[in-house]
């Protein structure tokens, strides 16, 4: 993986919080960094070049008119004023390279100077079992903070731990032993007839991307959000005000046009087509 800074630009040491996506149902953690950059007015400086992304390319997301900036399959923008890197893939990681795109985004961190990631990610409804409404919807959370996936700043803001998360679990031993390179035991994957439902979790991105961050020894917190397909707006909205609360963010270094608010990116405008002709109702 490649990290090619753009022409007149410069990265700012001081962005040492990482806030990224995993790919999943909803692309729920997509168009939540979308909404953090956008509310932070995060400046691109530069995109990462990775061949396990599949190529893509769109016209720029963020800005009132088609300018001519090209967006790319995995872009990091940066604001100084938050202190904040945010890293936005656009393209889906090829078929079998996840582990190895894991590692090029965790030598990135890592090699950047990068102290804390965010990483943030949905889950299937369908899996989820012990639903309590009088909460609203819910936030949970993985974190290397304890061995069990416990934090005690997530548990204050009121996010509920992943408890699927057993890191004596097979794959996720497997994930464990992949990046880490010092276990004595020789661990495979099981085969997609052998999966189970308890490995619904580790086969996921958001969890190749945490055990990879975590061998690198920086300090990683998944967000995550149970979502179906469809208008999922508000939960990107909701997992992008988890991160804020997580990392510090407050809404005065915000850039709403009344300030302190929410900016949403032009690129939604056209996100599900134009509304229905009323006339028909």
């Amino acid at each position: 993986m490649e990290f090619v800074v753009e022409e007149g630009k410069r990265v700012h040491e001081e962005c040492s919080t990482l806030i990224l996506p995993a790919l999943s149902i909803g692309n729920v953690g997509q168009l939540a960094v979308d909404l953090l950059v956008s509310s932070t007015a995060a400046e691109r400086v530069g995109y990462l070049d990775d061949p396990n992304l599949l190529p893509c390319v769109g016209n720029d997301a963020y800005g009132p008119l088609p300018c001519g900036d090209l967006a790319l399959p995995l872009e990091v923008y940066e604001s100084s004023s938050t202190a904040t890197t945010l890293a936005q893939q656009r393209s889906p990681v090829a078929k079998g390279m996840m582990i190895k795109f894991a590692e090029n985004i965790a030598e990135f961190a890592a090699s950047s100077g990068k102290k804390d990631v965010v990483v943030l990610s949905s889950l299937d409804f369908q899996r989820l079992h012990n639903l309590d409404m009088s909460r609203g919807p819910q936030v949970y959370y993985l974190s290397n903070a304890e061995s069990d996936g416990r934090d005690d700043h997530c548990e204050r803001l009121g996010f509920g731990r992943l408890r699927e998360y057993d890191s004596e679990g097979r794959c996720w031993k497997y994930l464990s032993s992949v990046f880490e390179k010092n276990s004595e035991e020789e661990l495979t994957l099981p085969s997609e007839d052998e999966l189970e439902d308890i490995d619904y979790y580790p086969s996921l991105p958001f969890a190749a991307l945490f055990s990879a961050f975590k061998a690198r020894g920086l300090k990683v917190t998944c967000l995550l959000c149970y979502c179906s397909e469809g208008d999922n707006i508000p939960d990107a909205f909701l997992l992008a005000e988890a991160a804020s609360k997580l990392t510090g963010l407050t809404p005065d270094k915000f850039h709403g046009e009344e300030g302190g608010k929410w900016r949403i990116p032009y690129s939604w405008k056209s996100m599900y087509g134009a509304p229905p002709d009323m006339s028909m109702f």
